[in-house]
């Protein structure tokens, strides 16, 4: 289960970038393709899905990092397991 766990971990620190990389594309793909009358309305939407999925892409990045440096290897199974360093 470790070994998925890292090998995932190696997906999401890959696959964020990507995303990211993609949806700049696409918006400046549509932005550029719009006529002059709808370029701020097919602007603005992409404005908004970049400031929404940035943030979970960077998350997906942190937790992808942490899954590849064995951070997730052993998860309490009780509160009793749970300690503060």
């Amino acid at each position: 289960m470790n070994a998925l766990k890292r090998f995932l971990g190696i997906i999401w620190v890959l696959l964020s970038p990507a995303i990211v990389g993609f949806l700049a594309w696409q918006a400046s793909d549509k932005i550029s393709h719009a006529s002059e009358a709808t370029k701020s309305n097919v602007t603005l939407q992409w404005v908004i899905i970049l400031i929404i999925f940035i943030p979970i892409c960077i998350g997906l990045l942190i937790f992808g990092f942490y899954s590849l440096k064995g951070y997730y290897d052993h998860l309490p199974t009780s509160s009793s397991e749970i300690t503060d360093y």
